[in-house]
């Protein structure tokens, strides 16, 4: 495992990632709902093939965090830059072409569609045979259908589950319909992929599992991973820098190692002990 340089003003980047544009710098990041600050100051630099976590208590902001990124929700104020390249007036589908997929709580799939059509929906970026062509399936229409295909069966062969693209998407088993949605983001071919709590409803093994699969996503695709999760032995599992939000605000970062250790971490998550506990 790469470890952390430390760079100025408190900033830190893999061993790895020094010299590279980072994938993402948030300066000053922020929002507000009616007075109230959902997200205050948000600063992060990931880089370019770094798997990071953001944890916190429920209601910390988290979600918020990853709707600002995504342009879901735009910031009141702050600067998000993606690939070195100021995102402000971008929308989420300008975001999503420029490099930024993610998954959701909620599962957000095509239930009524096929297991690889979900995957085609998410290559449409890459897609270039024109209306005309679509519609009297000329040559043009059959080519790119045949490497959309290819590409969906490799896609699903990280999760080995090729043998399942003819079944309905909503047919499969929780944890299955959890892979697809990564499948689905990653055939977008993002730069940076947000994972909004990966493992919910896996067991154990699944969970084993997930964890050597993003590993092999961020090999395979040289990609970085931000991911929120409540499962800490996956994030401590895998996770090379860590974001502790509460409150809307960043209260700590640091290796897996350092956010365990971390006093004011420890009372965020367990309260503070009362004096002679």
């Amino acid at each position: 495992m790469s470890e952390l340089v430390s760079l100025p003003p408190k900033a830190r980047l893999l061993e790895r990632d020094i010299g590279k544009i980072p994938v993402l710098e948030t300066h000053h990041l922020g929002i507000e709902f009616g007075g109230l600050k959902a997200v205050e100051e948000f600063e992060l630099i990931m880089g370019r093939t770094e798997i990071d976590g953001l944890i916190g208590p429920n209601g910390a902001g988290k979600t918020t965090v990853f709707n600002l990124l995504t342009k879901v929700y735009q910031p009141t104020h702050g600067t998000i830059l993606l690939n070195g390249k100021d995102t402000t007036g971008m929308d989420t589908a300008d975001i999503n072409r420029a490099g930024i997929a993610r998954t959701f709580q909620n599962i957000r799939l095509f239930g009524n569609q096929s297991v690889e059509d979900n995957v085609k929906i998410g290559l449409h970026n890459q897609m270039r045979s024109g209306l005309f062509s679509d519609i009297f399936r000329l040559p043009s229409f059959w080519k790119e259908e045949k490497k959309a295909h290819e590409t969906a069966m490799e896609l699903l062969s990280i999760f080995d589950m090729q043998h399942l693209a003819d079944h309905e998407a909503g047919s499969l088993p929780y944890g299955a319909q959890r892979r697809l949605e990564i499948v689905r983001a990653l055939a977008t071919s993002p730069s940076l992929l947000l994972l909004d709590e990966p493992a919910a409803g896996m067991n154990p093994s699944e969970t084993a599992e997930l964890m050597e699969n993003i590993r092999k996503i961020r090999d395979t695709f040289q990609i970085a991973i931000l991911l929120i999760e409540h499962d800490m032995n996956l994030v401590m599992g895998i996770c090379e820098g860590i974001v502790v939000l509460n409150y809307g605000k960043i209260i700590a970062k640091g290796t897996p190692a350092e956010i365990q250790a971390n006093p004011v971490v420890i009372e965020a998550y367990l309260g503070k002990k009362k004096e002679g506990e």
